[in-house]
């Protein structure tokens, strides 16, 4: 049996459902992802539990189901319709409450007393649905769930008169319910706008080289396919016909393109950038380079350790404790103290609003939220508490190269004229006429270049006849002299370079630079070179001294060649690995996480799968939109000490949670011992309880003048 299952707001919730289903008779092979939302069981054919108890059992406990008719692992189109966050049967509530809430404090304002009963309705409708659901999984097998804290809490304070106090706590938890459900789905959505990276359609060639559109999800292996100028591959293959550059940043992260040309591999998803290609598929639809991405996403998802809500954890022990004493104090010392009914009852009224877990409760999300509003603040989107909690507590940071700790694109770093016999050429003058050749070419390496030159308010001369060689130069003639640019392999085929440019050459190459090398065809005299690389954001090794200054390692995980990587970590000061695909990095991150946890930062969808796998995800705010959901937290003014900053705040947010619970349990217990005594009445239970609240409140504020990390 495969559902899909709706309502799943965070981890705990799949330990719900699976303690539920593990109470029927006959249901065996439960498997629930959080990510995909799918629930996958099997059925004892004649057994005492059937498909429609199945589906009863989650509907009581608070959830949707629907039954899948056709399994898919990467097929999204097999997903229900998502429901608007604010067409949801949450936002609702929370607005009716909140209209309930508004209305309650204006009466209050002019009739005490009809104020009172419409903060009472108020706890009664906002309670009625956690309580529903507190009674279906206690049945199920879960009796302390965080549902029956927070009902007991709220009628405990109706009970003995707190109506306004009740009311503001079931309110704030409704509120707390929906900003879940809205950040879990947003988390899911990631997974979905991976499969819009492979185009819907495809140019399948037929036998006599005639061309038609059709689905490229119906190709099969062996299909030809033709993929033009500007057009996304449709499937994994092997080029048959053509040559192009592509850009494959999708895939590998890499914003350079690849020259590719006949027999090589092209990836599902790549960019075409200037050449036709005629290219055979060998992967279908549901086993290419993206579905592959997607699966592993997934199954990364599926596979993280639930971190179950602080409160929650407690509340297995703190709400039957609680309940426990108070009936002991009402009963017992009647029965064998001959003590009045009348005392004691009042006593273990006086208990239950102390006991009344108001400040508790509030204490982790009050200091939370403090928390993610200053993250907010300082363009740091962290994606629920859980994510916050965890940050703090990494030892290792991995770090993608292009686009997390460099800026993403080519720069020109030197430009060099070489010697001539006759004539002498400035650097200036070189440029200018790399600029030249370049003018036409969308290459990201010869936008670079002219960019450089306009840049130096340098007159480009006009290029004519210029055209590509595909993956070795590019031509033009500019005053009529036959120029190209091409590597320094290839133009030292076609052009003389001497032992002292060649090793400049290698010089320039063995910093991780690009260089390509401008020569004259006609006299084979090479002119110059323009070196250019992706360099390291300004504040990269600001932000790899602070972090090792905290105690936290940082990693370099890159896809580019050794050269390269050895260079950049060099300057910044860390360790590194090169030359990874996706799933070199999701083996790299599982190992890391054996010795402690660990966090990713990226920004493609290539570092999709190990932003997942990591404890905590961590994109660059500038990177692609599925990296951004898929990640637990994003930094949106791309600044690499931004993360420092996340480790600090992190650590800041679980400090003062730590404060908050000592103020809440402490100044409670203080009052529990002086009430059970008979020294204080209801009214210090009333200040304990309020007071704690206001501590914690307070407590919480601080967190709003967080500074950043110490520089």
């Amino acid at each position: 049996m495969q559902y899909h299952i709706e309502g799943m707001d965070c981890a705990s919730c799949i330990g719900k459902i699976e303690t539920a289903l593990a109470r029927m008779p006959g249901v065996s092979d439960v498997q629930l992802n959080f990510a995909t939302q799918s629930l996958t069981l099997s059925l004892l054919a004649d057994g005492a539990t059937q498909a429609d108890d199945v589906e009863k059992t989650i509907k009581r406990l608070g959830f949707g189901i629907s039954a899948r008719t056709t399994p898919s692992n990467n097929d999204t189109n097999n997903q229900p319709t998502v429901q608007p966050w604010w067409q949801t049967r949450k936002c609702k509530q929370v607005a009716g409450l909140g209209m309930l809430m508004a209305a309650a404090y204006v009466l209050a304002l002019f009739f005490p007393a009809q104020g009172t009963w419409v903060f009472a309705a108020a706890v009664i409708v906002g309670v009625f649905p956690f309580a529903r659901k507190a009674i279906a999984l206690a049945m199920s097998g879960s009796p302390f769930s965080i549902e029956t804290l927070m009902s007991v809490a709220a009628l405990g304070a109706l009970f003995i008169g707190e109506a306004e106090e009740a009311a503001a706590v079931v309110f704030l938890f409704s509120i707390g319910e929906l900003l879940e459900s809205v950040a879990a789905d947003r988390a899911r959505a990631g997974i979905r706008a991976l499969a819009s990276l492979v185009p819907k359609t495809a140019v399948l060639l037929d036998a006599q080289g005639g061309q038609r559109e059709v689905a490229a999800a119906s190709l099969r292996v062996n299909d030809h396919v033709l993929v033009r100028p500007g057009d996304r591959v449709p499937a994994d293959g092997v080029i048959t016909n053509g040559s192009s550059s592509l850009d494959e940043s999708p895939v590998t992260g890499e914003s350079i393109p690849s020259a590719k040309t006949t027999g090589d591999t092209v990836f599902a998803g790549s960019i075409n950038v200037d050449g036709v290609l005629e290219v055979r598929v060998e992967k279908t639809a549901a086993d290419n380079t993206i579905a592959r991405i997607i699966q592993l996403v997934e199954q990364a998802q599926a596979s993280k350790a639930p971190t179950a809500r602080f409160i929650e954890r407690f509340s297995r022990y703190y709400t039957p404790t609680v309940m426990a004493l108070a009936a002991l104090i009402v009963i017992l010392p009647p029965l064998l103290m001959d003590g009045e009914w009348a005392t004691w009852l009042y006593r273990g009224l006086a208990l239950l609003l102390i006991a009344c877990p108001c400040a508790l409760v509030l204490s982790t999300p009050a200091a939370i939220a403090s928390g993610l509003a200053v993250g907010t603040r300082r363009g740091l989107l962290i994606k629920g508490g859980s994510a916050l909690e965890t940050i703090g507590q990494v030892k290792t940071i991995a770090f993608d190269k292009t686009g997390t700790l460099t800026e993403g694109k080519p720069r020109v770093t030197d430009v060099a004229a070489f010697a001539q016999p006759f004539t002498k050429q400035s650097d200036d003058e070189v440029l200018a006429l790399f600029a030249s050749v370049e003018s036409g070419s969308n290459h990201p390496l010869a936008k670079a270049i002219v960019g450089h030159a306009e840049a130096a308010n340098l007159l480009i001369p006009a290029a004519s006849n210029a055209y590509a060689t595909v993956g070795k130069a590019v031509h033009a003639t500019v005053a009529g002299r036959v120029l190209a640019i091409g590597s320094p392999v290839y133009a030292g085929q076609v052009a003389i370079l001497s032992s002292a440019q060649q090793t400049q050459i290698e010089a320039l190459q063995h910093d991780g630079k690009t260089v390509s090398v401008l020569f004259d065809e006609q006299s084979h005299e090479a002119l110059g070179l323009v070196a250019l690389r992706d360099e390291p954001r300004a504040d990269a090794q600001a932000a790899v001294a602070q972090l090792k200054a905290m105690g936290v390692r940082s990693v370099m995980l890159t896809g580019d060649n050794h050269r390269t990587a050895q260079a950049i970590a060099g300057h910044l000061g860390m360790e590194w690995e090169a030359e990874l695909l996706p799933e070199d990095k999701l083996r790299l991150i599982n190992e890391m996480k054996l010795n402690a946890k660990v966090a990713m930062v990226g920004d493609g969808i290539n570092d999709a799968p190990a932003l997942a796998t990591a404890d905590v995800g961590i994109a660059m705010g500038g990177g692609t939109d599925v990296a951004i959901e898929t990640a637990d937290a994003a930094l949106l003014k791309n600044s690499v000490t931004d993360v420092a900053h996340l480790v600090a705040l992190s650590r800041a947010t679980m400090a003062n949670i730590h404060q908050n619970v000592i103020f809440a349990l402490g100044l409670k217990g203080v009052f529990l011992i002086t009430t059970v005594l008979g020294i204080t009445g209801l009214w210090f239970a009333v200040l304990a309880d309020t007071g704690a609240t206001a501590l914690v409140t307070l407590n919480a504020l601080r967190l709003l003048r967080f500074k950043g990390a110490v520089s």
